[in-house]
């Protein structure tokens, strides 16, 4: 019974000549603008992935040779060093 009579008095309410004003609005824009940006950005993330996905393996290809090739050079190095190491250590003992 309570149901049916709340139905007809929202069915028979009259409008309400009453002003709102820009403050009711503007919190629901700006909740809107961000609801928005976050969905749009959820999307961006996720189409974005596997770009992101393929920029790293090509980084890691790329560091891969780049490791490669400096390790031959850490090699020459590191023997180059040893010399060195060994002048400096002892001068008298390799006149």
């Amino acid at each position: 019974m309570r149901l049916i009579l709340a139905i007809l008095l929202l069915l028979l309410a009259s409008t309400a000549h009453a002003y709102i004003g820009p403050g009711a609005g503007i919190p629901v824009l700006g909740s809107l603008i961000g609801i928005v940006i976050t969905i749009v950005v959820a999307i961006a993330a996720i189409l974005f992935w596997p770009i992101r996905k393929m920029l790293k393996r090509g980084k890691n290809k790329a560091k891969t040779q780049e490791n490669q090739s400096s390790e031959a050079e850490t090699a020459v190095d590191s023997a180059s060093d040893e010399v060195v190491d060994a002048v400096i250590s002892d001068p008298e003992e390799n006149k």
